[in-house]
Parts: structure tokens; sequence; C-alpha cells
């Protein structure tokens, strides 16, 4: 078997110790300042700070609060305890915090493209993405050396249209033993059902070609090159049971000319998928993305 791949990592232990709350709530006067003066109470010291209304005046309030821990004068489960006593009930919050010295689970979901998942293993492995791989899922056998260079489980699970619930319900069973935060398709060519998205009951992050709805089918970027498109992209969104219709949480666009091929088309495609991908990740796991509805405010 080859060797697995040392991680690398640009962390260092402030940068560990810190810890990003999310909040959205009902919008109204002295959100900020409470969070603020709680923060400062109890020791937290706070190095960025983003926030977001739909409307002052009877709107949703968004806001993502990164702060350092070393002063914290409570342990994290008191902490968490009296800031949902003190300020998250009187505002009505719905609210998170992560701690960056407790990286995100994340399990990868691959078919037999292996763009956007060898970047992924790659970023992960520089320290780009701050998380654990404790289980990758695959319905062919395609990429198993890819991963276990990178020293990753691997399992293999076959999907057919006759055996699809069943191999749906032992992909949940691993989901739930591997302890995944979260899971990534990076090009993962099966439809997820709504019995699977229930059952694993966590965020699922999908990235596709923008060419969705105009052209869909086996081979997009022939069906673009065939228009004379100026314009090829991705789309990253959570998944959700209406297909490609999840919120959306990154794109972009490359510009292309008429002397492109379909070759050169999915060549460009493909980097634009892996660094739309990446980003939308990268989002996530920094909770940088709250949904509101099927949107999102990605911070």
């Amino acid at each position: 078997m080859t060797a697995a791949v040392p991680a690398e990592s640009t962390a260092t232990p402030d940068s560990l110790n810190t810890a990003v709350l999310t909040i959205s709530c009902p919008d109204r006067r002295g959100i900020v300042a409470a969070v603020s003066q709680f923060l400062h109470n109890h020791g937290a010291n706070i190095i960025h700070s983003d926030q977001h209304s739909t409307d002052p005046s009877g709107g949703t309030f968004f806001m993502r609060m990164e702060f350092y821990l070393g002063g914290l004068d409570l342990a994290r489960e008191a902490f968490e305890r009296a800031f949902a006593q003190v300020v998250a009930g009187p505002f009505d919050m719905e609210w998170g915090l992560s701690y960056a010295a407790q990286p995100k689970r994340m399990a990868v979901l691959v078919s037999r493209y292996d763009h956007c998942f060898l970047d992924l293993l790659w970023r992960k492995r520089r320290g780009e993405l701050n998380v654990e791989i404790p289980l990758i899922l695959s319905n062919h056998e395609d990429l198993r050396r890819d991963a276990e260079m990178f020293g990753l489980p691997f399992h293999v699970i076959p999907v057919t249209r006759e055996n699809k619930a069943e191999a749906e319900a032992e992909q949940v069973r691993l989901l739930h033993e591997s302890g995944a935060d979260f899971a990534v398709l990076a090009r993962y060519m099966q439809i997820l059902s709504g019995d699977f998205l229930s059952g694993f009951g966590r965020p699922v992050i999908n990235i596709h070609h923008s060419f969705l709805p105009a052209f869909i089918g086996a081979n997009p970027y022939r069906a673009a090159f065939k228009r004379g498109v100026k314009l090829i992209g991705a789309t990253s969104h959570y998944v959700t049971e209406d297909l490609d219709a999840g919120p959306i949480i990154a794109q972009d666009v490359v510009p292309v000319t008429h002397r492109e091929t379909p070759d050169t088309l999915v060549r460009l495609g493909r980097d634009v998928e892996r660094q739309v991908l990446a980003r939308a990740v990268k989002a996530h796991v920094e909770g940088r993305v709250l949904v509101h509805g099927n949107k999102t405010v990605v911070f």
C-alpha cells in the first residue's frame, strides 16, 4: 500500500485558540451591544465582526463574530450556557458556536471525476481547510488509490436503481458512525433522495456546472459549445430535496471565446468547479454562511 502523505498546516497556537459565534434573530436595537458586552465581561477579545440586516424595521439580523479565547473566565460549557441565558434567550436568537481547535468533520462523496476531490484533499493537507476527513464514500473503485495516498478511509457502495434505498441507508449509517458534521459531493454523480437527506440530518454541499437548466444531460459542455456560449461557470449550494435548487453558497464564471473546443471548455469548467467548491466549503467551515429561507448570507 502507498504510504500516506503527511499533513501540513499553517495553523498557529493563537489561531487555534479562537471561536466563531453565528447569530440570526429578529432585528432590534441593542443586539451588537449585548453580544459585545457579554464577550467583554467574560474575557473574550473580538477579532472580527460582521453583521447584516434584511430590514432594520422588522427584518432579520445576522452576525458572525470571531473572538480570542485566551482570557476566557469560564469553561466552554459554562460559557455557552451563560450566553444562552443572558443573550440568546432574550433576543430570540438562533445561534451556533464553533472552535478552531475542534475541526469540523467533513465526509466526501465522489464518483469517478477526480478534480474537485483531489483539490479538497490537497487544500486540507496544506492547512487551507480546517477539517478532518473521517470518511470517503464512492459508488466506484476508481479513486481508492488517491484516497489511500492521503491516508483516508475509502468505502465503495455501488448504487443502482434497484438497490438505491439500501445503498443510501448504508451510506447514512457510515456517515453517522464516522461522526461527520457535514458532507461534500465532490462530483458524486447520484441524486440524493429525501430519505438520505433526512436520515443524515446535516448539511450537504454540492457543486455543479452553471449551465443548468439550459444545458442538462450527460454532456453539458458539448451542448454549450454548440450554442457558442461566452461564459461558463459553476455553482455550489446546499442540497435539498428540490434538485439543484438549494441555497447558493458560491458561484463564479470564466469568459470563453469562439476559439474554444469542447475539450478546452471541459478543462476550464473543471477549474472553476473546483475553485467554487473549495470557496463554498471554506466559507461553511469558517462559519461564514447563514441560511435564510432558500438564500444565504455569506460573510
